[in-house]
């Protein structure tokens, strides 16, 4: 019997699940319940195995981390000025709600930061930030973009795209900026991990090469205009995955 659409997502959640979870364990282990607690729940809400607006009761996650309660109402609140977790009164703690309209914004301000941050290190970059850029690229190019539901694929091109989006504003020299860089570029993976991971009729290498390009010629103008497309497309391509999804529960 060939699955749904629907069916399809839930499995590789599921699958996404299974794979984060044996994954990150140890390297999370070693830190505090609550420390621990945060890093693995974090990981798995911005890679959408708990879905927006669930409810995430303390009791039974405390179980399955095998961690206690405290140590999970701590890592909870935590999640909370992140904005990944919303503390409802009286009614626990929830999961971040997605919405078209959240994420047109999220894209508008990191739009906007991505300029401040992009400009800056092509100011103040040095050889080694031209190094690392390369370097990223040439490991993200290695990695091929995953076409199907494959989370352990889809997890290896991710890492890797981040460290490349991360090396495009290394230079930046300024710690806030690059600590809100990462937040709004991690909020934004929560949308692209609820979209269907494959983007057809996009050539994604293409884009990055042209940033490196732009990067290394030192074109502070060119960098940022190629760099907003590559942002708005993918806002874009999620947008369309949302509303496909949306029909597809609605029949």
């Amino acid at each position: 019997m060939v699955e749904s659409g629907a069916e399809l997502w839930q499995s590789y959640m599921m699958a996404s699940k299974i794979y984060l979870d044996s994954d990150r364990v140890e390297e999370a282990r070693g830190k505090s319940q609550s420390a621990y607690a945060y890093e693995i729940l974090r990981i798995r809400i911005l890679r959408g195995v708990h879905a927006p607006g669930e409810k995430l009761r303390i009791q039974e996650l405390a179980t399955e981390f095998d961690v206690s309660p405290g140590a999970m109402r701590e890592a909870l609140s935590r999640l909370v000025p992140e904005q990944l977790v919303v503390a409802r009164e009286q009614r626990g703690f929830h999961v971040a709600p997605l919405s078209i309209e959240d994420l047109e914004d999220l894209t508008d301000l990191r739009c906007s930061i991505e300029a401040i941050a992009l400009r800056r290190s092509v100011e103040r970059g040095d050889v080694n930030w031209e190094a690392g850029i390369l370097a990223a690229a040439h490991r993200l190019r290695g990695t091929a973009y995953p076409q199907n539901y494959d989370p352990v694929a889809e997890e290896e091109w991710r890492l890797r795209h981040t460290a490349f989006h991360a090396a495009l504003v290394a230079a930046c020299g300024s710690r806030r900026l690059t600590a809100l860089h990462a937040q709004l570029y991690e909020q934004s993976e929560r949308y692209r991990s609820l979209s269907a991971p494959a983007e057809p009729n996009r050539d994604v290498e293409k884009e990055h090469h042209a940033l490196v390009d732009l990067a290394l010629a030192r074109d502070a103008d060119g960098l940022v205009a190629a760099m907003e497309h590559h942002l708005r497309f993918t806002t874009q391509l999620v947008v369309q995955s949302f509303n496909q999804r949306s029909e597809q529960l609605q029949k």
